[in-house]
């Protein structure tokens, strides 16, 4: 138990949940805009997303003490679905761009 709470406290004084958040999934609104939207479209697709973005920051900071109030624990695990299903939704539907024109990318949603 005192190796946990060291290891949760260590992550708390070290910010790891912010340094993994930018590292990981909330750079990916910004990097899916940039890379796979046609131009005819980015501004208002990039707006779009955007909006999603932060109404969905919104209710997490929302949402996160009632759900810590009705469990530590649940709140976590329903966290870990989310990033869980996040993880497979751009491993299967966001394509590789690495090396490709942006109309390669376009014909791979055709």
């Amino acid at each position: 138990m005192a190796l946990s709470l060291l290891v949760v406290s260590i992550s708390f004084y070290l910010k790891v949940m912010v340094i993994a958040f930018s590292l990981g999934l909330g750079a990916m609104p910004w990097i899916i805009m940039s890379e796979i939207l046609p131009i005819n479209i980015k501004g208002l697709a990039g707006s779009f997303a955007t909006l999603a973005n932060w109404f969905f920051s919104w209710l997490v900071t929302l949402t996160a003490n009632l759900l810590l109030d009705w469990s530590s624990g649940g709140t976590f695990t329903i966290y870990t679905v989310v990033c869980v299903f996040t993880a497979g939704f751009v491993a299967i539907w966001v394509p590789e761009t690495k090396g490709k024109t942006l109309e390669e990318i376009q014909q791979f949603f055709r």
